[in-house]
């Protein structure tokens, strides 16, 4: 393995045991599952605006916290597609770092209530989903959009390598 697919293996690892970490920390609160989630490991999701390596890492970390958290299977599977798309989205759009924060966002303000619904019982009435779909933004507004703000900003003044 060259130098480079080393690095990018490692960072994906790091990112994916981080993610872990900070999502059980945020259960330990009571806060990483459920209607209302402020997981403070999705403030990683701006990390693939740097690194793009970072995007299995995520992944692999969000299916492996949901595993852990004792979330549903159907919770573990799609819980983690919807950090896989919002962490492809923050790589796309990298060159415009505010709006790198939003695809994260978005795909859990719409994915994760249709979760809560199959996979919890969640009244599936459209009050329920736009109320679920409302706490679920808040959340990662605060914790990928605020924390995720404060993160990005400490990367880019530190970071010296980053390709």
């Amino acid at each position: 393995m060259r130098n480079k697919e080393l690095r990018n293996v490692t960072l994906g690892a790091m990112v994916a045991a981080l993610y872990v970490l900070l999502t059980v920390l945020s259960n330990a609160f009571g806060l990483a599952n459920g209607a209302v989630q402020l997981r403070l490991s999705e403030m990683l999701c701006v990390l693939p605006a740097f690194f793009p390596a970072a995007i299995p890492g995520l992944y692999l970390g969000c299916m492996v916290a949901n595993f852990l958290t004792s979330a549903a299977i159907f919770d573990v599977f799609f819980g983690s597609i919807a950090t896989l798309l919002g962490a492809i989205g923050t790589c796309l759009l990298r060159r415009r770092p505010i709006l790198s924060l939003l695809p994260p966002i978005l795909s859990n303000t719409v994915i994760v209530p249709i979760v809560l619904v199959v996979a919890y019982g969640l009244p599936a009435t459209v009050p329920s989903i736009l109320l679920s779909a409302l706490t679920v933004c808040i959340g990662e507004m605060l914790s990928c959009g605020s924390l995720g703000f404060f993160l990005m900003k400490v990367i880019k003044k530190y970071l010296i390598y980053t390709k």
